[in-house]
């Protein structure tokens, strides 16, 4: 059946990974690309530095597969959601690619939400609010901000559509992208033409609506022999990197409840039907199978907290893992490995970037709670990787709020290759916790998957990915380490709402 490409467009970096027809991994690369932030709350990117990324990361696959070009059948693209390019007629960028965590918009989508109310916009497209991060509030301030490049605006794309482009020709865009823009109604499949009127925008300037998993057509020459890929390689659309990741790692029924800790923390819980939150805790997404959706909620940060606090304050551990050929994260999780649960009263409120969903409040900001003379930088680093499973278990308990049955978590991302991040995780949420074989490789052999199913190589993704998708490791709750946890996660909620009129007021 040949191979099969998938890639993972994140963040800060791009993953490539090629299989084979059984989904085993034949090869995989890597390649980071730092976040350009010009101002307070502005996040950007170039969009030939993701084009050069994914060129050498494919390169890297190429020669280290040993695979000739001709033999690899299809590509699929996980991606990052929320990232907004706004492109010319033959789809170059007219300006830096707007990131998915750029908070500038919090104006406009105040706007929005004054003119539309929230409680439509969660009816309409699954999103319990309008946000600054959402393309339609990123729009509005082009629009009122960028008037004239905003004039000159052929299309506004996603990532996935802008890479899909590049590589086609063709401009298309898949439901679990388009459910956060705000602009696509989650039931019909189709534009609102509401948000497009208070956009000032039109349908011809959005891509055509396609399924996950579709096959969109073969690779462009010129990208072809750009990229070493042979020209008769078909591409076919993806689905978001959470949708992906969770596709990875076999969340393809209802019961299994995925979560990634990667530079943010996501979650995802399929059910069969659009669902409305009476809360508007918790939003639903399109999922990369057909006519299936996800409750899926997702932070602003969650490991690159980790990672901005090995940057600026762990100089040594660096130095000595570079030495010692070690994985500096390893030496941080064996230092925090020395702290008893609950980091001797240290609290940690990872709300770098504002606070994501349940709470969906962009002026939220990080705060360490309870310091004292006796706490060590291993106290901070305990502090930090329970952050993240504290945000798992409010994300959890907001799911089964509605009556979703949660019976484990399959974990991916980077923060599942940590035991103690995931022994963490099973703690504070009272969960098993599993991961996968390929748990480093879940959004690629996601996309991977859905490209293959596109050009017949499975009759459907989910049962490839049941026979693929293996258990690794299992990780269950220690009853000695409930107590102290749940006075943590008390003690987590009731901070966040004592501090809510301080960000409030910002």
């Amino acid at each position: 059946m040949g191979h099969l490409l998938g890639v993972d467009l994140g963040t800060t970096a791009i993953k490539a990974a090629l299989f084979d027809g059984s989904g085993r991994r034949v090869a995989a690369s890597t390649r980071e690309y730092p976040l350009l932030t010009p101002a307070p709350q502005v996040v950007e990117q170039e969009a030939e530095v993701y084009w050069r990324a994914f060129r050498d990361a494919l390169a890297a696959v190429l020669a280290s597969g040993g695979v000739a070009p001709g033999r690899i059948r299809a590509l699929g693209i996980s991606a990052q959601g929320e990232t907004l390019l706004a492109v010319d007629r033959q789809g170059r960028a007219l300006a830096p690619a707007i990131v998915w965590m750029d908070n500038r918009a919090q104006r406009e989508s105040d706007d929005l939400a004054a003119a539309l109310g929230n409680q439509l916009v969660h009816e309409v497209t699954g999103q319990v609010a309008m946000l600054p991060m959402w393309p339609a509030s990123k729009v509005l301030w082009l629009r009122r901000n960028r008037a004239e490049l905003f004039g000159r605006v052929h299309k506004f794309l996603l990532i996935e559509d802008w890479l899909i482009h590049r590589l086609t020709g063709r401009f298309v865009a898949e439901g679990s992208l388009l459910c956060s823009t705000t602009w696509w109604e989650l039931r019909t499949k189709r534009y609102w033409p509401r948000m497009l009127q208070e956009l000032g925008i039109g349908e011809e300037q959005l891509p055509e609506v396609v399924e996950p998993g579709q096959a969109i057509g073969t690779i462009r020459r010129e990208a072809a022999e750009e990229l070493g890929l042979a020209p008769s390689t078909i591409v076919a659309t993806g689905a978001l990197d959470q949708a992906c990741g969770a596709l990875g790692v076999g969340n393809v029924r209802p019961g299994i409840f995925s979560e990634c800790t990667g530079s943010n923390v996501a979650v995802v819980a399929l059910v069969e039907q659009p669902r409305t939150d009476p809360l508007r805790q918790m939003p639903c997404f399109y999922y990369g199978l057909p006519d299936t959706y996800m409750m899926h909620a997702f932070s602003m940060t969650g490991g690159m907290v980790l990672r901005w606090f090995r940057d600026g304050f762990c100089a040594e551990a660096m130095r000595e893992a570079a030495a010692s050929g070690t994985d500096p994260y390893e030496l941080l999780t064996r230092e925090a490995s020395s702290i008893p649960a609950g980091a001797e009263g240290l609290v940690l409120l990872p709300h770098f970037q504002g606070a994501g969903l349940p709470e969906a409040n962009p002026r939220a900001r990080g705060v360490l709670y309870g310091l004292s003379l006796h706490h060590t930088r291993a106290h901070v680093l305990r502090a930090i990787l329970e952050s993240v499973a504290l945000i798992c278990r409010r994300m959890i308990d907001a799911v089964r709020d509605l009556g979703i049955e949660v019976g484990e978590i399959r974990s991916l991302g980077g923060g599942a290759k940590s035991p103690l991040w995931c022994q963490i995780k099973a703690d504070l949420t009272g969960l098993p916790v599993t991961t996968t074989r390929n748990t480093e490789d879940a959004a690629c052999l996601g996309a991977a998957v859905l490209a293959g199913t596109a050009v017949g190589a499975w009759p459907s993704a989910a049962e490839a990915l049941s026979r693929i998708v293996e258990v690794d490791r299992r990780f269950e709750p220690d009853p000695r380490q409930r107590e102290p946890y749940e006075l943590l996660y008390a003690d987590y909620r009731r901070l966040y709402d004592c501090l809510l009129p301080v960000f409030n007021g910002r």
